[in-house]
């Protein structure tokens, strides 16, 4: 495939992944790059525009990542377009000598409505009056020299989008990459299409060819290789195409710690075998209950899981001579793991663990659920692997919440999950949501049940809509379907675990996340 020819300078921000992910749905393909590879990447390639992400800093931030001055340079002489969008706005404001100020009243963290110049064609075809969706303390104050508003703050009046007069570069307060702004993605198209005159060139199918090249060239010598199996869509989809490379040299391993729902196991076996997948399970139900037994922190639980998850897999590649170790990891968990200098929001094991003696190779980590779920379905798969919700590996542990994980309250968990996703398919409502969260929150409250005081736990039931599972819409069930579960969850006791409550949770990530550890 010829390279990408629009080039995404990474400036921190959670959001930047879903800059690719927007123009990857719209049909374009992206380069994503930290600034100084952006830089040699500009230096050596054609690039017909560039956007500058968001980012958590300010433009005084002494350690605030910024573009390199030879690579504006660069892209001034040879006239490409530029897109800033939030803190790449505010820099390049800054940069230009602009004003960039904290002022209270500006600030915007959610949904927020923004005024636009129609005859701008960064707007084209877009409302005079639009929603956004926002996240900033900072805003451009002053414009440099040579520049326009072409946006405004709704309430304040601040200016919330800007423009060359040569109309070559913009920039914009909000996010149109997330899925909140409406009409996000024409704000995309306008500027990489009529602006820039990018050409489609993306189709997520495409990917498959590539990652076999890749993996052939690894497996000419012989060398045999694992991967970490699930028997979700990543895991699954990437087997079935590693499988077709490697085949008896690959050995799928599922780690068994207790902690999968019901009659998971049994999906987990069905779907290997989909993918053609030698698959071995590990029992590793002893080590987890024993490494749980005393973590109540959430991030702990996490690290200790991703303990139990290398042991598993080195003793396997050990035993099988494997020199690469496979993982469906996704740009999400990435993301959200911290890396490449972003914020950590919660530790991922698939992106963290390591296997001694093996090379960790992530052929899907530039990729959404969605672009997945497309490969999964071009490669034949079932059904029930590309419509199957996603699900943390670390399982039932993550969703005893706030409390130790013992076998008892991850059996709780996984009977109160059962009887959740069985009543909402009863009523058509399990697939109006991409993931369902049934977690036991365990701070004590009082109860009735029997005429009697029960001091017991609750279960929290979250269900979320989204597209590429780093913004999501908190989903609100029927009334009717609510009691119905109530009634039935309530029911549950097993040992110390009495459950008295049931909460419903609609909260928007952000601010919360999809799930609770």
């Amino acid at each position: 495939m010829a390279r990408p020819k629009i080039l995404v300078v990474e400036l921190g921000s959670q959001y930047t992944q879903i800059i690719g992910r927007a123009l990857r749905e719209l049909g374009y393909r992206t380069a994503i790059l930290d600034p100084k590879k952006a830089e040699r990447w500009a230096a050596n390639h054609e690039v017909k525009c560039v956007i500058l992400s968001g980012g958590p800093h300010s433009v005084t931030d002494v350690d605030a990542p910024k573009p390199t001055e030879q690579m504006m340079r660069l892209l001034s002489e040879r006239n490409v377009p530029i897109f800033g969008i939030c803190f790449g706005m505010q820099w390049h404001a800054h940069l230009l000598g602009g004003t960039v100020e904290n002022i209270e009243a500006n600030r915007e963290f959610g949904h927020a409505l923004a005024a636009l110049d129609p005859a701008s064609p960064l707007f084209a075809g877009l409302n005079e009056e639009e929603r956004v969706w926002a996240s900033h303390g900072d805003t451009v104050t002053t414009l440099p020299d040579g520049f326009k508003a072409i946006g405004w703050q709704t309430t304040s009046g601040a200016i919330t989008a800007m423009a060359s007069t040569n109309e070559r570069v913009f920039g914009v307060q909000f996010h149109p990459e997330v899925t909140h702004t409406p009409s996000g993605k024409a704000i995309l198209e306008n500027f990489v299409s009529s602006i820039a005159g990018c050409e489609r060139d993306w189709d997520p199918t495409l990917l498959v060819g590539e990652i076999r090249q890749h993996l052939s060239e690894l497996a000419k010598d012989g060398a045999k290789a694992i991967i970490g199996f699930s028997g979700g869509v990543d895991s699954t989809t990437l087997g079935a195409i590693a499988s077709s490379v490697f085949g008896e040299q690959l050995l799928a391993v599922a780690v068994d710690a207790g902690h999968m729902r019901e009659d998971e196991m049994e999906e987990v076996k069905r779907h290997a075998q989909a993918a053609g997948l030698t698959l071995r399970i590990v029992d590793a139900r002893e080590k987890c209950l024993k490494a749980l037994s005393f973590e109540t922190d959430s991030e702990k639980k996490r690290k200790a899981f991703t303990k139990i998850y290398e042991e598993a897999f080195a003793e396997v590649a050990a035993e099988f001579d494997a020199t690469i170790f496979l993982q469906g990891t996704l740009a999400p968990d990435v993301i959200e793991s911290g890396e490449d200098g972003r914020d950590l929001i919660k530790s991922h094991h698939n992106v963290k663990a390591k296997v001694e003696g093996c090379e960790s190779l992530h052929p899907l980590a530039s990729l959404f659920k969605y672009e997945v779920r497309e490969i999964a379905k071009s490669l034949d798969l079932p059904e029930s692997v590309w419509k199957r919700q996603p699900f943390p590996g670390p399982g039932l542990t993550l969703r005893v919440v706030g409390a130790m994980v013992t076998d008892d309250a991850m059996a709780l968990v996984r009977k109160a999950d059962a009887i959740v996703t069985r009543v909402l398919k009863q009523h058509g409502e399990y697939d109006k949501v991409d993931q369902l969260v049934v977690a036991m929150l365990c701070i004590k409250t009082t109860g009735v049940k029997g005429d009697a005081r029960s001091y017991g736990f609750s279960i929290a039931v979250r269900g979320v809509i989204t597209s590429d599972f780093m913004t999501a819409e908190g989903y609100d069930f029927p009334t009717a379907v609510k009691k119905e579960i109530s009634r039935q969850v309530t029911k549950l006791k097993i040992g110390y675990y009495d459950i008295v409550r049931v909460l419903w949770d609609t909260t928007d990530k952000p601010s919360g996340t999809t799930e609770y550890e």
